[in-house]
């Protein structure tokens, strides 16, 4: 091992050791029976450089804290104390945050165990799928019920650009080694120019970011349990709902994604927008927004394996763009965008999957 990686070693154990001592602290301030005889372990990390611990009593098991480790040089915590405030207050079921070092970036929170909306998919319970899905969509309504006009930072032009940049810069340049030519920039240039207007005419209220199934969880009740939630923006409408039924885990097939969008549609015009639209116009909001996330996250999930070694993160770069060609085949105006990643970056990609 070389020095290097000694001393990142060291400093990894050193703040665990930390956190330890502070979670134990924070077990007997909270007054939890026997907090002494609670251990930590590894619960799970995530794409960010935040990572999640269990604490367990060594003979009730069923009595659990989540603590949480986000360094404050790399992770910012005071929005997730805040989102969580707001979220609870509008009767949303989120973890309870007991207490909170933001100096140290470390929390406790109550935890929701271990069931996400992900494991039920894998099950393929038809009606309890429906019935955790309509549940989550009134989470939807209720989250773009909350009043967010000086509280949350906007998802604006810039950020919806520097967004898709990372198409560019980290999935076609960095992962596949594809060098658009100027055709080619100027196409991605149109593209980038009609999704941004798309995501701005729509209505802007309270967005998740990341609600998804891996950011939903089965818990008592027929609420989800929702998690992730600290990068919470004012955002389009339709955000949400992509993220949900066009989840970059999980496919839907197209048939049942347009009802339950049609139904949301519905359950959005009886709220008497100030400036409605119809339900095609709608869809095509739902669609467009789709193509903006997706290329962000095709982006991103290179990101993470070349920067930060998660190469797992490569195994969902396929489905996300299975939804950007399927885009592309429902709307003329983009077939040309949709023949060159068939033609160019489909292939290229198919040659980085058998070279795993």
């Amino acid at each position: 091992m070389s020095e290097m990686s000694s001393t990142l070693q060291a400093l990894a154990s050193e703040r665990q050791a930390t956190l330890a001592a502070w979670a134990l602290a924070s077990l007997q301030l909270a007054d939890i029976p026997d907090y002494q005889y609670y251990r930590l372990a590894v619960a799970s990390d995530d794409a960010s450089f935040r990572r999640y611990f269990r604490a367990t009593h060594l003979t009730r098991t069923t009595d659990s804290f989540i603590f949480v480790d986000a360094p404050p040089e790399k992770e910012d915590s005071r929005p997730f104390v805040q989102v969580q405030a707001m979220l609870a207050s509008a009767g949303l079921a989120v973890p309870r945050v007991y207490r909170a070092d933001l100096a140290q970036g470390f929390m406790m929170l109550a935890d929701f165990g271990d069931t996400l909306y992900l494991d039920m998919l894998a099950e393929n319970q038809t009606a309890q799928i429906e019935t955790s899905y309509q549940a989550a969509f009134q989470a939807i309504r209720q989250m773009q019920a909350i009043p967010v006009a000086e509280q949350l930072s906007v998802y604006d032009e810039a950020k919806l650009r520097t967004e898709m940049g990372l198409f560019t810069d980290w999935f076609l340049a960095q992962q596949l080694g594809l060098m658009v030519d100027p055709r080619e920039q100027a196409l991605l240039q149109g593209l980038f120019d009609t999704l941004v207007t798309a995501a701005l005419d729509q209505p802007q209220v309270f967005v998740h970011r990341d609600y998804h199934s891996r950011n939903l969880m089965v818990i008592a009740g027929e609420q989800p349990g929702i998690i992730d939630f600290q990068d919470a923006v004012r955002g389009p409408l339709t955000y949400d709902l992509v993220s949900l039924l066009k989840d970059c885990y999980h496919r839907f097939p197209r048939p049942q994604v347009v009802n339950w969008v049609n139904e949301t549609h519905q359950q959005w015009l009886q709220g008497a927008p100030e400036n409605p639209v119809d339900a095609a116009e709608f869809l095509r909001w739902f669609d467009l927004m789709g193509m903006q996330r997706h290329l962000k996250c095709a982006g991103i999930f290179s990101r993470l394996n070349l920067r930060d070694g998660k190469r797992r993160y490569l195994n969902d770069i396929p489905l996300v763009m299975a939804y950007l060609v399927e885009v592309c085949g429902l709307y003329p105006e983009f077939s040309e965008i949709g023949d060159w990643l068939s033609e160019q970056v489909l292939p290229r990609l198919v040659a980085l999957e058998s070279g795993k």
